[in-house]
């Protein structure tokens, strides 16, 4: 525990506020030499988030982007395969502070929307997709003023064009539903799903 004095103090919070080093000079006042110092140091934060992690869709490294692992609550089956969302992760979003929860709680609803939306349109086509390669699957959903759309692959490549059919026409009514408020602030989530062997 140091004790400081209060112009010591004042000048301690200026550097912190101002992201300046400073150094407290520890010891009995007014005693010349000093016992110890105590240097507050401003340095590079080295990433540790996400480390190695890639995009399946494009292969772009997803380091340092913030994610969330998800519980998904519904499993989706068929001819012995599930389909599991996992993360989603948060590539641009708006730095404004929402007013409410009421937001957040609508932003996850509309994600579970678009992920339910994503995992019932592929169904149909799980054994087909994990055959050819494509367990791992990442669908790239954009809100901004000028675009609204979606990107889905596995793989570092974007999903064969045999899929784009089904996941237009269950995805584009859910994003669509999301409604443009003035003000909105720009959104690109990558979500992750897997196809697993169901063995129940």
């Amino acid at each position: 525990m140091v004790q400081i004095t209060v112009e010591t103090m004042a000048e301690l919070r200026r550097s912190l506020r101002e992201m300046k080093e400073y150094t407290v000079t520890c010891g009995r006042l007014g005693q010349s030499e000093s016992q110890e110092l105590v240097c507050v140091q401003w340095v590079e934060e080295k990433c540790t988030v996400n480390k190695g992690v890639i995009s399946s869709i494009d292969g772009k490294s997803m380091e340092s982007i913030s994610s969330t692992k998800m519980f998904q609550k519904s499993e989706y089956k068929e001819n012995g395969k599930i389909i599991r969302w996992t993360e989603v992760f948060f590539l641009q979003r708006g730095d404004r502070p929402k007013e409410g929860t009421s937001d957040s709680a609508e932003h996850n609803r509309l994600i579970e929307r678009i992920a339910r939306a994503f995992c019932l349109a592929l169904c149909p086509h799980l054994k087909l997709l994990k055959e050819d390669g494509m367990a791992k699957l990442g669908l790239r959903v954009t809100f901004e003023s000028q675009e609204v759309g979606f990107v889905a692959g596995s793989n570092g490549q974007p999903l064969p064009a045999q899929y784009l059919d089904a996941l237009d026409n269950m995805l584009a009514p859910v994003m669509s539903s999301r409604g443009r408020k003035r003000g909105d602030e720009p959104l690109v989530m990558e979500l992750v799903f897997y196809i697993l062997e169901n063995i129940t």
